[in-house]
């Protein structure tokens, strides 16, 4: 891909919207919302030294919500065409007429909206050819077979570029949008041979290709990881404290988000009803949210609606003080939107116990003896209940020295518990698309193995 992908302007898209918006004025809607946006990428894959896969995507499409009354219906279209966008229109102005009244369905109220949304600088391109791409994955790859003569194989290493722009706009004045890029270089080696094989892998992923890890950075550090891997054993079942690394610590503060979003609470099925206000974290537990980071991957000026977002504390002293609402799953609770329609931007997991030194090596000191976790399988966790069991393998810990691999072990706990228990957070922070934590230490789970 040599050079940019869009095939239209900014300006282009408003005039579009603006044509949708009036078409279904004048089929007879009290309202509307539109979206339309393009964008196009490379995605290459290498295998062993040979390229296996060259993917180049373009693609361009429009949506449209109509309202009639509390009567909602939705359409979408490739096409840009005149016709298909009045086609396109009168099928979604179709589908509202024919469906059931939503007393919470429609647009969000006129002050909610970003008026003067602010350039948060999302787009770095990268015009980068197929050749280049794959002279990359490459270099990825052959950093981690350089690592070790026991890496033995790879399942791929791969380079994804990807840049894209949107405009949406609706009936209550609000018309916003912006471009954006993500581009991605991973790999996936495996180490040792027949029935004691290991596999691991590492990824760099940003919106500035700058500001991507070397290829040998991510090669070396993924293939290390595979090899700690090799000799892994199981343990028999005990109660222990666990060390969820900070990868896997993401994925905790993605289940308290889930927890705590609009559609579980109205719909009654999360652990965490009716806690806002609550503790639910330890005093030490901070959780902040900053839509407005410049160039970082969860950044927006606006939600999905067209809402405004703000900077804002989610959890203060470990008391929940927000939830993550839409529009509508705010007017189900009886509350106004928090700016989360398409989820959290820029979350962030900190404690005010972390120190200089509670980087990994001094968080496996604090942890004493126990499990670090470093691979979660299945999903296992029950939002409803809280209940939250899953497939784990990763390093048992001594006197904070690390003694050997284990796998094939359950970790098993219930999260509401785990929550109150998070007795530790490193320094060690790690971004993961739109969380941002250290590893996590949780002061006692059950592992079940042998």
């Amino acid at each position: 891909m040599s050079k940019p992908v869009f095939t239209h302007t900014q300006d282009q898209f408003k005039q579009i919207t603006e044509d949708m918006l009036q078409i279904a004025r004048d089929k007879g809607a009290t309202d509307a919302a539109v979206e339309v946006s393009e964008g196009g990428g490379l995605s290459i894959s290498v295998r062993k030294g040979k390229v296996e896969t060259i993917e180049q995507n373009r693609d361009k499409g429009i949506g449209i919500t109509v309202y009639i009354g509390q009567k909602r219906g939705n359409a979408s279209t490739s096409d840009f065409s005149r016709r298909s966008l009045e086609d396109t229109v009168a099928a979604a102005y179709n589908i509202a007429r024919f469906t059931a009244e939503d007393d919470c369905a429609g647009l969000p109220d006129a002050e909610s909206l970003e008026t003067q949304p602010r350039d948060l600088k999302l787009l770095h391109p990268w015009l980068i050819t197929a050749e280049e791409a794959i002279a990359l994955a490459s270099r990825t790859e052959a950093a981690a077979f350089a690592v070790d003569k026991r890496i033995s194989n790879c399942d791929g290493a791969g380079v994804h570029a990807q840049q894209s722009h949107f405009v949406a706009a609706n009936t209550r004045g609000f018309s916003g949008g912006y471009a954006f890029s993500r581009h991605t270089i991973s790999v996936a080696p495996i180490a040792g041979k027949g029935a004691h094989m290991q596999r691991d892998d590492w990824y760099s992923s940003q919106r500035d290709p700058k500001k991507l890890a070397s290829p040998e950075a991510v090669g070396r550090y993924a293939a290390e990881r595979a090899l700690a891997r090799l000799h892994a054993r199981t343990i028999d079942t005990r109660k222990c404290p666990v060390l969820f690394e900070a990868p896997l610590a993401a994925g905790l503060l993605g289940a308290f988000v889930q927890a705590v979003s609009g559609g579980a609470l109205y719909r009654k099925s999360t652990f965490l009803l009716d806690t806002l206000g609550t503790q639910i974290f330890p005093t030490h537990i901070q959780v902040k949210e900053d839509p407005h980071v410049i160039g970082a991957v969860g950044s927006s000026p606006f939600d999905d609606e067209g809402v405004k977002t703000q900077k804002r504390d989610v959890v203060s002293d470990g008391v929940l003080q927000g939830y993550f609402l839409s529009t509508y799953s705010a007017r189900k609770l009886g509350m106004k939107t928090t700016g989360n329609a398409g989820g959290s931007h820029n979350l962030s997991l900190h404690s005010s116990l972390t120190k200089r030194g509670d980087d990994f090596a001094g968080m496996l000191k604090k942890m004493g003896t126990g499990l670090l976790v470093t691979e979660l399988m299945g999903q296992g966790v029950n939002y409803v209940t809280g209940d939250y069991s899953r497939g784990a393998s990763g390093f048992w810990v001594e006197n904070g020295v690390i003694q050997y691999p284990v796998e094939e072990i359950t970790i098993a706990g219930n999260m509401r518990e785990m929550f109150k228990q998070i007795v530790a957070v490193g320094n060690d922070t790690l971004i993961r698309g739109t969380k941002c934590t250290g590893s996590i230490l949780i002061e006692e789970m059950t592992v079940a193995g042998s």
